[in-house]
């Protein structure tokens, strides 16, 4: 298996202006994930971009949930004219037991009210249990165009295709649907702030000849493998796709990757080591958005938690901003808009300028 190369901590120039910082899921730190309040509550606390992840229901409808199976999120357990469509799949080589989108009619999704799927970590988005409807990637559209107009500044839309190649063997591809809602929003151009995303490299591969917008190769745990590439009997992992050789051929297809953090900089004993994934794609020009930065402490690396709830989330993105990605995706979408800029005002983090200064040298 391919492994990545770590060195000292240094700053390095990222190929955006300003780097981006979306709103993972909206701001799903406040919110429950993946609903119009979510998004709106991202907007107004200064994200450049919100995301989110797109699933079909049984008449070819994108919505916007985090995966296929329905319960995690909604409340749909709780609709006992629903009970039928209970099942279990196997989704990925696992088996998932629960209602799925792709069993469902709109109009059946149409009676569904979302949920906090941390409820315990984030009671006070738990607090919202009930309210929310599930949102169409047609509404969204909607409600970003609004926003952007009422706001005067452009709000852009980075999409995650989730488990394209298993729902279109369930007979529900989800590039026809993705591609007709962007034309119909008149959304399909460069200059659209839409970018398509998936860890899965043959859905970004058949839409490239399709869409104007940028597409986003995301990349998952190193020794992990996409599941398209699983199921085609392709051995390469996430490893291969994040090596120089890997980055070279993703740049034949797409515009840039999403790691997970991890990939950019760990912990190694209390010390923060930098790969060069940052380094090795921009070579290849392609830019490097990092996810998921959370600021409960449990999410965090151990030089940035804390006793407290929540740990030094903006001196993480500080840090990884000095390493220099290109966008950073948040459920705190707040706390990493101030980070931001901060660095660009001429803070960098203290992992570098001050206080683990000699780690660099390490």
């Amino acid at each position: 298996m391919t492994t990545q190369q770590h060195r000292p901590l240094r700053r390095t120039s990222s190929l955006a202006v300003t780097p981006a910082v979306a709103a993972h899921r909206g701001a799903s730190g406040y919110l429950p994930e993946h609903t119009l309040a979510a998004y709106r509550a991202a907007i107004d606390l200064g994200a450049d971009d919100i995301e989110l992840d797109l699933v079909s229901t049984r008449d070819g409808v994108l919505l916007a949930r985090h995966e296929p199976e329905l319960s995690h999120t909604t409340d749909v357990a709780e609709h006992p004219e629903l009970a039928h469509l209970r099942t279990t799949k196997v989704v990925n080589g696992a088996e998932v037991t629960g209602w799925f989108a792709g069993d469902l009619s709109l109009e059946q999704v149409r009676r569904l009210r979302t949920r906090e799927r941390l409820a315990e970590l984030r009671p006070g988005s738990a607090a919202h249990d009930g309210v929310h409807p599930v949102p169409t990637f047609d509404e969204v559209l909607g409600m970003v165009a609004e926003e952007s107009a009422a706001r005067g500044r452009s709000i852009g839309v980075m999409v995650e295709l989730k488990d394209p190649a298993w729902s279109a063997a369930e007979g529900l591809s989800l590039v026809e649907p993705l591609v007709a809602d962007l034309r119909r929003h008149g959304l399909d151009h460069a200059r659209s702030r839409v970018t398509v995303m998936s860890f899965e490299p043959t859905v970004l591969q058949a839409l490239a000849p399709l869409l104007r917008v940028p597409l986003v190769q995301l990349l998952g745990e190193l020794d992990r493998r996409p599941a398209d590439l699983v199921a085609l009997g392709d051995p390469r992992t996430f490893a291969d796709l994040a090596s120089p050789a890997g980055l070279a051929a993703i740049e034949r297809y797409a515009d840039g990757v999403g790691a997970r953090h991890s990939l950019v900089v760990r912990d190694v004993a209390g010390r923060m080591v930098a790969s060069d994934l940052v380094r090795d794609a921009h070579r290849e020009w392609l830019t490097v958005h990092v996810w998921t930065l959370r600021a409960e402490a449990a999410y965090l690396p151990a030089p940035f938690r804390s006793q407290e709830a929540h740990g030094d989330l903006a001196g993480y993105a500080s840090l990884l901003l000095d390493l220099g990605v290109d966008g950073l995706i948040t459920d705190h979408p707040d706390v990493v808009v101030a980070a931001r800029d901060a660095h660009a005002g001429g803070g960098a983090s203290t992992m570098i300028s001050g206080v683990r200064a000699a780690e660099q040298h390490a």
